[in-house]
């Protein structure tokens, strides 16, 4: 039985813990005498506490984050009803600021703040070792990159195969974006690039096809970044999948060349753009050149296969639903494949705090802390905000509605506001955000652009049938009211043609 467990719940299976494996990885002599466990967050407590016993574990160790921190309270809080004496150390970004108040950090014996590959041993090989048991709180030194032990041979056959892969180049960001937890991670340290690549490569030989890169700035530092892509774009196969993080108005020429050679969805990238506003960029302290940023934009959806994933936020201080309607209007013309419209959270330690007061920044005191109403969206704004992102999820990022959402605002100047009209009647239709069929939002949508958009009837029913055909699996698609929508078109064509010719025309 092992020593040491380290645990943690992820959002879903196909997520692997990163932060796990580097830990594992850096136990030194205690590798062999640790091992962990990985759960997900809708499992039953009870069921996950009944695992990590049966290990029979001195010390358990979790990664506690913004998606896992209330499960893992109820799951700490059994452990030390039922074995007191186990010893629970907590690390993760939700629990290395603000400890205080905190129910788990008041449930668990150590905490460990800021990065711990290197303490967690630290404070592992001191109890184990009968030592002078360290604070309760305790402060990470910053690792030197180069002296960890990289983690990617923990990544198991079945990981490779049915999880996601994460990797990273470098950590932290040169950035101050208030709102981010990144923006306290500075300088920026990159690990040796040869040595990163040669655990890539022995990840490529086992079999690893999708590789996606937490690193918050890809693309900052040219000679590592082309390095890192001309390495995959050397071994290319069918299935490879890069994910990188990217600035968004930094692609410099030699980059662009070498992005244009890759095939058609093989990169993907994340670009965090959060508002358009210059008043509101000012506000969270961002830094980024537009005009730059829309040419990258063009260059990437005219000239190259790269699938991109754009990010706004609502809520920012200073930013209202108008000036968000203006930035969406602004990114749906620049043509990214999906748009992540997010809402505002308030992450422990961020210094976005200090805006509370001026705009009445009010946020959830639970997790994951997001903002409920500010000076320039009040609390029932704001809920319609939620219920635009949702449903733009489920019509737009799905890809199952790609050529139908264009009817919704055919011949419109704001596909914002055709969206949020949509957003609206739906939610006074069917009063729910979740759970919906694919069926009941493809009606939904043949409704509202015959009923309220005008749309002709057999146009809407042709796009949504398209659509719905990409996927060829699929069922053939039983719309109501489709042949009174159609007729009623008819009618009305004819009724112009007749009016037509009583006029001679």
């Amino acid at each position: 039985m092992p020593d040491i467990v380290l645990a943690t719940l992820n959002a879903k299976y196909i997520h692997s813990s990163f932060g796990l494996r580097y830990l594992r990885a850096n136990l030194g002599e205690l590798r062999d005498r640790a091992c962990m466990a990985e759960f997900v967050i809708n499992q039953q407590p009870l069921e996950i506490v009944e695992a990590l016993l049966a290990r029979e574990p001195l010390i358990i160790g979790f990664g506690v984050y913004i998606w896992n921190v209330e499960q893992t309270t109820e799951v700490v809080a059994l452990l030390k009803r039922i074995r007191p004496e186990l010893i629970v150390i907590l690390g993760g970004p939700e629990v290395s600021y603000e400890t205080e108040g905190q129910e788990i950090v008041a449930l668990a014996d150590h905490v460990i703040t800021g990065e711990a590959d290197v303490k967690f041993a630290e404070v592992c090989r001191t109890i184990l070792g009968g030592g002078v048991r360290p604070t309760k709180i305790i402060s990470a030194e910053l690792p030197t990159l180069p002296q960890l032990a990289p983690p990617y041979e923990l990544y198991t056959d079945e990981d490779l195969k049915n999880r996601v892969i994460y990797v990273e180049a470098s950590r932290g960001c040169p950035f101050t974006c208030e709102f981010c937890l990144s923006s306290l991670d500075i300088p920026v340290r990159a690990f040796p690039t040869d040595a990163f690549l040669a655990s890539m490569q022995r990840l490529l030989d086992r079999g690893a096809t999708q590789f996606k890169f937490v690193d918050r700035t890809f693309n900052l530092h040219l000679p590592t970044s082309m390095g890192i892509l001309q390495f995959f774009l050397d071994r290319w196969r069918e299935g490879l999948f890069l994910h990188f993080e990217m600035v968004p108005d930094r692609l410099p020429q030699q980059l662009r060349a070498l992005i244009q050679k890759f095939p058609p969805g093989a990169v993907q990238f994340e670009v965090g753009i959060q508002t358009f506003d210059d008043a509101t960029s000012k506000n969270i302290s961002r830094r980024q050149n537009l005009a730059r940023l829309e040419d990258n934009f063009r260059f990437l959806r005219e000239e190259t296969g790269v699938h991109i994933h754009a990010d706004l936020i609502v809520g920012l201080p200073g930013e209202g639903i108008e000036s968000f309607g203006r930035g969406f209007d602004r990114l749906v013309h620049l043509g990214p494949q999906e748009i992540q419209v997010g809402i505002l959270k308030r992450l422990r330690g961020t210094p976005i705090v200090r805006h509370d007061d001026e705009f009445r920044m009010i946020y959830a005191p639970h997790p994951p802390y997001e903002i409920l109403s500010t000076r320039d969206i009040p609390f029932a704004d704001m809920q319609r905000m939620r219920r635009f992102a949702r449903y733009w999820d489920i019509v737009s990022n799905s890809g199952n509605f790609t050529a139908t959402l264009k009817l919704l605002w055919r011949d419109a100047d704001s596909p914002f506001v055709e969206f949020l009209r949509f957003s609206d009647w739906l939610h006074a239709r069917l009063r729910r955000t979740h759970q919906i069929a694919l069926h009941v939002i493809a009606q939904a949508l043949f409704d509202f652009l015959i009923e309220e958009q005008l749309v002709d009837g057999e146009i809407a029913a042709a796009t949504l049938e398209t659509d719905w055909h990409r996927t060829p699996s699929r069922e053939g698609l039983n719309l109501r009211g489709r042949t009174s929508a159609v007729e009623k078109t008819a009618v009305s064509r004819l009724s112009r043609r007749q009016t037509r010719h009583a006029q001679g025309g």
